[in-house]
């Protein structure tokens, strides 16, 4: 007990005289404040992890903190068999370390004992992760290891080497302790972030900036002492419309306070208020009502970026009409789809480009369109909205909608087949109230920026409901093609505080010279729309100093896991799940997979719809059911969980390539070639194959720069084989000048898959 006293006092001081808080230090350690503080008493006994933590926070060696001196040997340090440094790791584990004064370490060595416990024989094995690489050689005894899903007995002489970022874990079996050497080697620079977890949620806004604020009328939150999000319950009242309950409240709640700061493709800018939007949205309300479009009614919306796009939005939910939002590059058999499965009424569409022409043409062979609304120009058997709409009276009475009607509608992606369309209710962006708040962490006083097309769910994500919800601006930059040089410089000249965008953008991002531009106004930055690759998290952190916080999410679905305040970022992990939702990792057979081992994402849906979930998809109870069964909905994609709850995304159902007995998930393989300079895209598939069942195929997509070689197909396998399990490299690689995709850009494995 006097070496922890003596642990315990030096940390403090040492804490102390870096000025770091308490909470910091806890936060470091993943402990709540009393916890931290019961340690630095000496009330209790440190664990290794805590102490390796605590140690790399505060720039010491792990043994200078332990004992008190500096490792001082240059060359080597020799301990004799039952010396070393003693260190209580976890329960049932006796660690000594066996070289704590050799200098400039690249490994930490332990003579580690497993005690034998007889209650652990059948339990399931503890796992953990932890950065970096670890190599064990079995001494004496025997002992059970669990890497992932992979189960051996090990003996004496036995040894293993793996990657201990994968969950991983053991027990002694036989009858007696084992005794192992275990040499954990520490991570390299390019994937170790060693910083504490303030400086990666840092940007969250206080707590107490959101007393008051409009979404409290409608969620009672939960977070921890640290601030950590641990908790939401949502409640909505049975006629709740955003556009009423929320909009027209704040527009009399706080009239001149900025809901959108709108750029147009020329740098024009123009400035909304929640009072601007409430009352333009009135008279839209009332126009689409002289034109006959009634509450149930599903209305197409095409409109870009467009500052409209908020307005009619409203305009349609003070209606009670159904919003189906939709992108400016579908042509006419797009249209001519959309318009039968989802019985269009009517379509507001940009004068941009030739996407009315386009419409017009599949509206004249459409027994369901009726109104045709042009916005920004005019154009014969059009409305023009722009001219018209303003003439109507801002008043518009409160129409009867209900809760539980649908308001919104989304054309799914359609990656293995033609595109559903799901259905919202209005109690739809309740479930954004996590995004905006605890996910996006949005300023009430600051701007946030995501980079999406209103077509898609994305833009309402990021773009209107969780936002507004806060009482915080959006801005809105209304381009027709990406320009990161024409995009970096908004960041400053507008004082943007968060930002939200897809791997794509960040890609494009960090292969300018970010050094020519202040990004100082960015406290929180956030990536979603396909999982994360390392390299681009590393490279952002590196040029910003700003963890990027992943998520996921369908368009069935709002936020559904992600690393939300108070969470430190772990690279390549979704985060965890939304307390909105309760999510598992279901195997086919219905029953919860365990630690590290990959299976489905479902939602719980046994007790009722959450918020934010969709009521089904429009007039298919077919494929409805296909998702919606047996208590879970089932969003066909699989991930794995660690120890702690985060999840890490594999892929879509039919994407796990299955070779050899092994479960392989396309994304890991993608993410690793991705890392080559010369690869601009890349996807990867399984192919039959006799002996193996499946091997793995990458298609790969050069740099214009790079000609495809056999020498060139060798060093793309060598590099997979060194970067990742060898049984995971790709057998076949074939190069392309494109991939298939949707029109949200997405992979069609699915037809790479069958054109094999």
């Amino acid at each position: 007990m006097e070496q922890t006293k003596l642990i315990a006092k030096r940390l403090k001081w040492a804490r102390e005289n870096l000025e770091i808080t308490v909470a910091e230090m806890a936060s470091v350690c993943g402990i709540s404040t009393s916890e931290y503080e019961t340690l630095e008493r000496g009330g209790e006994d440190f664990y290794f992890s805590h102490l390796y933590k605590c140690a790399q926070r505060l720039g010491m060696d792990i043994s200078e903190l332990v004992s008190g001196a500096d490792p001082k040997l240059d060359f080597y340090e020799l301990t004799r068999a039952g010396d070393g440094m003693p260190i209580k790791r976890e329960k049932g584990f006796e660690y000594r370390h066996v070289a704590p004064l050799l200098k400039n370490r690249k490994s930490e060595p332990f003579i580690v004992t497993a005690k034998y416990d007889e209650a652990m024989q059948n339990a399931p094995v503890p796992l953990a992760t932890h950065r970096g690489q670890e190599f064990d050689l079995i001494l004496s005894g025997r002992l059970k290891v669990q890497l992932g899903e992979h189960i051996y007995t090990m003996n004496p002489g036995d040894t293993v080497y793996y990657d201990s970022s994968h969950p991983h874990g053991m027990i002694a079996v036989g009858g007696e302790d084992c005794v192992f050497l275990a040499v954990v080697f520490k991570s390299g620079e390019e994937d170790t972030i060693d910083e504490p977890i303030e400086h990666a949620v840092g940007a969250a806004v206080a707590a107490d900036v959101f007393e008051g604020k409009i979404y409290r009328n409608f969620a009672d939150e939960q977070v921890d002492e640290n601030g950590k999000f641990t908790g939401i319950t949502l409640h909505c009242p049975e006629n709740f419309n955003f556009a009423y309950d929320v909009v027209d409240a704040l527009a009399a709640k706080c009239p001149h306070k900025r809901a959108m700061l709108w750029v147009g493709n020329d740098l024009t800018e123009r400035e909304f208020t929640f009072e601007d939007i409430s009352r333009m949205s009135s008279k839209a309300a009332n126009y689409f009502t002289m034109l006959g479009i009634k509450r149930g009614e599903r209305v197409m919306v095409v409109l870009k970026r467009h500052w409209q796009f908020w307005v009619v939005m409203m305009a349609l939910h003070k209606i009670g009409a159904v919003a189906v939002p939709a992108t400016n590059q579908l042509v006419k058999h797009d249209f001519d789809y959309r318009f039968r499965v989802g019985e269009i009424g009517a379509i507001i569409c940009t004068a941009d480009g030739s996407t009315a022409l386009e419409a017009e043409a599949a509206a004249a062979e459409s027994e369901f369109v009726k109104t045709k609304i042009l916005v920004g120009g005019s154009r014969e058997g059009w409305e023009d909205f722009n001219s018209d709409f303003v003439r109507f009276s801002s008043v518009f009475p409160r129409a009867e909608t209900n809760a539980d009607d649908p308001s919104v509608m989304f054309f799914t992606s359609g990656t293995t087949g033609y595109p559903k369309l799901a259905m919202h209710s209005f109690t739809y962006p309740l479930g954004h109230i996590v995004t905006g708040r605890f996910w996006h962490c949005v300023d009430p006083e600051g701007l946030h920026f995501t980079v999406a097309d209103t077509g898609w769910g994305k833009a309402l994500w990021g773009k209107l409901y969780g936002q507004w919800f806060c009482e915080a601006a959006v801005f809105v930059y209304d381009f027709d093609r990406f320009d990161a040089e024409k995009l970096l410089p908004m960041f400053a000249r507008h004082n943007i505080t968060s930002f939200c965008a897809p791997p794509t953008i960040y890609r494009f991002l960090i292969r300018e010279d970010m050094s020519k531009y202040d990004l100082s106004s960015i406290r929180h930055a956030t990536i979603a729309g396909e999982a994360l690759n390392p390299e681009v998290f590393n490279r952002f952190y590196e040029l910003t100093g700003i963890k990027l916080m992943e998520a996921f999410g369908q368009t069935e679905t709002t936020l559904t896991i992600g690393n939300f305040i108070g969470d430190e970022p772990r690279i390549g992990s979704m985060g965890r799940p939304n307390p909105a939702y309760n999510v598992k990792i279901l195997r086919e057979d219905g029953t919860e997979a365990g630690i590290g081992e990959t299976g489905e994402i479902c939602i719980d849906v046994s007790a009722g719809r959450p918020f934010g979930l969709f009521i089904g998809y429009y007039k298919n109870d077919e494929a409805t059911e296909s998702v919606l069964h047996d208590g879970w909905y089932h969003t066909g994609d699989t991930a794995w969980r660690d120890e702690d709850g985060y999840f890490r995304y594999v892929g879509r159902v039919d994407d796990v390539i299955k070779s050899s007995g092994y479960r392989i998930g396309p994304f890991e393989i993608e993410s690793v070639i991705m890392e080559l300079p010369y690869v601009l895209e890349c996807a990867v598939i399984g192919v039959p194959d006799e002996t193996r069942g499946q091997v793995v195929e990458a298609i790969v997509v050069l740099t214009k720069d790079k000609e495809p070689t056999d020498e060139l197909v060798k060093e793309i396998q060598n590099y997979v084989k060194t970067h990742t399990a060898p049984y995971k490299y790709p057998r076949k690689v074939q190069f392309a000048e494109s991939l298939p995709k949707t029109i949200s850009g997405k992979i069609k494995r699915n037809e790479l898959r069958k054109s094999r």
